[in-house]
């Protein structure tokens, strides 16, 4: 690669960092300042561990203003908070207009401890998932990538070339490649939060297990599907007629092997929904419709 084509490529790459800069803010809560970037007017979208507390949060733009922030809810599966600043007065970052693919040269680019714009090269190494974040819990697709990221990356902007917003940045790293979350999902994640202080989560009212089933007696060659072992009376399940000893094995079509099977399916916009839950019953299969209602918080 000649000088020319070097220098050309340098100034694209800083030329990206500058044009996402002012989207990217710096959030206070911990010790040490994590990122953030305006998702909406006078909204910030950052990382849980980019807060420490719920309280006495503030957000510091590129021109050195902190303002202070309330924490309007977070989401347990992706650790995505929702940050509400009253005169921001900032503008949202813009999204990319097509995905990160694997190879893409891509920045990561976050605020340091003083507020001054940092920012870390790499490529996009992995697309895929789903990525466990807990027991019941995971994401649907992460993207991995080879720019180095400390703690101060989380919250911040994965961006391509011209400085579109591709993903968040956790600060988190599996076998040494960092872990961004898409844009398409923190963005319905953020939008989710915004409307509900948290993703809503579908409740049916049944206690189960995993059980293995006998040859062939599913047509996909599944070998478990779960085992209802309890109905909770007045529940969404038992106005469905769902009986102890019935076997779940798919939700509106989609597989369920275990509880937490069962639990991921129910997030979100399912809750209020009828869906439809297939049972082997008496080793015959039989559909029921099933309104989801929302689990509890406490």
């Amino acid at each position: 690669m000649t000088s020319d084509l070097l220098t050309s490529f340098s100034n694209a790459l800083a030329d990206a960092v500058a044009a996402a800069a002012p989207s990217v803010v710096q959030v206070q809560g911990r010790r040490r300042p994590a990122s953030g970037l305006v998702y909406a007017d006078d909204v910030v979208l950052t990382m849980v561990r980019s807060l420490g507390r719920e309280d006495g949060l503030r957000v510091r733009r590129d021109d050195g203003q902190a303002l202070d922030a309330e924490l309007a809810g977070w989401d347990p599966t992706t650790s995505l908070a929702v940050l509400r600043v009253a005169g921001l007065g900032v503008k949202p970052i813009a999204t990319a207009p097509s995905s990160a693919r694997v190879g893409h040269v891509a920045l990561a680019v976050a605020r340091s401890w003083s507020n001054v714009v940092t920012a870390s090269a790499g490529i996009v190494s992995v697309i895929g998932g789903p990525l466990p974040t807990g027991r019941r819990r995971a994401i649907d697709q992460v993207i991995r990538t080879t720019a180095p990221m400390h703690d101060g990356f989380a919250g911040g902007a994965f961006v391509d070339t011209s400085g579109a917003l591709l993903g968040v940045a956790t600060a988190a790293a599996i076998r040494g490649l960092a872990v961004v979350i898409p844009a398409p999902i923190a963005w319905k994640t953020a939008a989710t939060v915004l409307e509900h202080g948290q993703l809503k989560r579908g409740y049916l009212g049944v206690a189960g297990q995993p059980v293995r089933l006998p040859d062939n007696q599913l047509a996909d060659g599944r070998e478990e599907a779960l085992l209802v072992v309890g109905v909770t009376s007045g529940s969404p399940a038992a106005a469905a007629g769902v009986l102890v000893g019935d076997v779940i094995v798919a939700l509106d079509g989609q597989a369920v092997q275990s509880p937490e099977d069962l639990l991921d399916l129910l997030l979100g916009d399912r809750v209020g929904r009828q869906v439809t839950l297939r049972v082997l019953r008496a080793g015959k299969a039989t559909e029921l419709r099933v309104t989801v209602g929302e689990r509890p918080t406490n």
